[in-house]
């Protein structure tokens, strides 16, 4: 082995070898350009407190209307698979709320995700966020219009991941969005998911109601 030096190495710096600093510009907020969405969305919250009625545990965290807001959102918000079980994520268009009773909601129905235990850990935020993707981007092309927005449950049973439509009757389009939606998230041929109207499931057991369409 080499030995070392026994003087230590001194770096001499004459008066006029200044060394150059690059200063960090810091951008000003009114000059960053920001990429505006077709839509402009709401971000819920639902904490499951029985001592409160059920409208009272829902709130919204904030609404978004760019790509770069959106990702600010995203990046400093719990991911939904570290959530208590009783909580849920929605994002919906600006003006309908994450509820059957809305206007907009009612007519529409839900395609919907069923998640074990072992899947919250593996796939879970990956299905929320390309999820997300496709409402924010627009991603169901001519029957973008049919998008609501779309919920994630985290449940002690089991998670759910679903996306609502706005019209039930409109089945073309429905299965279209559904066909859309399993591409989206790279579900397997083999797993089937179906879609429920909000007037079946009204009053109902999830495990009661019957698939109006499935793909």
């Amino acid at each position: 082995m080499a030995e070392r030096d026994s003087e230590p190495r001194v770096n001499i710096i004459r008066p006029d070898d200044e060394p150059e600093v690059e200063e960090e510009r810091v951008p000003d907020p009114d000059m960053v350009i920001k990429h505006p969405l077709q839509n402009s969305w709401a971000m819920w919250f639902f904490k499951n407190d029985k001592s409160r009625d059920w409208k009272d545990n829902l709130r919204v965290i904030t609404t978004f209307d760019t790509v770069e807001d959106f990702w600010g959102l995203y990046n400093h918000t719990l991911p939904a698979s570290k959530l208590q079980s009783g909580c849920d994520y929605s994002v919906f268009k600006a003006g309908i709320q994450p509820m059957w009773e809305d206007a907009q909601n009612k007519k529409g129905g839900r395609w919907l995700i069923n998640l074990n235990k072992t899947q919250r850990q593996t796939h879970l935020d990956d299905f929320w966020l390309e999820t997300l993707l496709c409402l924010i981007g627009e991603g169901f092309d001519e029957h973008s219009e049919e998008i609501c927005g779309a919920t994630v449950n985290i449940r002690n049973k089991g998670d759910k991941l679903g996306l609502w439509t706005r019209d039930a009757q409109k089945t073309e389009a429905t299965k279209k969005i559904g066909i859309k939606l399993k591409e989206s998230l790279s579900v397997p041929p083999k797993i089937v998911i179906g879609f429920q109207a909000h007037s079946d499931t009204a009053g109902k057991a999830g495990s009661t109601v019957k698939n109006r369409f499935t793909v």
